[in-house]
């Protein structure tokens, strides 16, 4: 009986130690730290502000009449151009939403002349809405491409900030 105390502090001490063990190994292995590095990232004139809106889809879609930053008021017609693919039965759909995400409008944008090229093609759509956020006039306009195949690697868009009056 005396044997039995000192193998039962045997045991506790070895789990003890093999889980503190584990532990380091765990949080030292499995999580390792992460440097930070700092990154200058310059970004052209041009485009800052803008690096994923207008300025780079402008070889997909081109708009003329609203531009990222601009006041929209219902009912809005919007014209652009886009390449001949954004299209499918001569449409691709439009959205204007809230600062929450909720869409408040939507429509499509109708080719003005043949859509099946890949060139530039004019559109044109018209939204109406009204909006019950007295808190926020920030919005966003949404021109969603057409993929009538619902694969993934054919979506694209293009999303402008507007400010949304009524």
């Amino acid at each position: 009986m005396k044997n039995a105390i000192p193998w039962g502090v045997g045991i506790v001490l070895a789990l003890l130690v093999f889980f503190v063990g584990w532990f380091i190994y765990v949080e030292t292995f499995q999580n390792p730290p992460v440097d930070i590095i700092e990154v200058d990232t310059v970004v052209p004139e041009d485009v800052r502000g803008d690096a994923f809106g207008e300025k780079a889809k402008e070889d997909s879609i081109r708009l003329y009449s609203i531009h990222s930053g601009d006041s929209v008021v219902s009912p809005i017609t919007i014209t652009g151009e886009a390449r001949g693919y954004w299209f499918f039965e001569a449409t691709f759909p439009v959205y204007l939403t809230d600062w929450d995400g909720r869409i408040i409008a939507e429509g499509y944008a109708t080719a003005i002349r043949d859509w099946m090229t890949e060139d530039f093609v004019p559109f044109e759509v018209t939204l109406s809405f009204t909006t019950n956020d007295p808190f926020s006039d920030r919005g966003s306009l949404i021109f969603q491409k057409s993929n009538p195949s619902d694969l993934v690697e054919h979506d694209d868009a293009l999303e402008i900030p507007v400010q949304i009056h009524e």
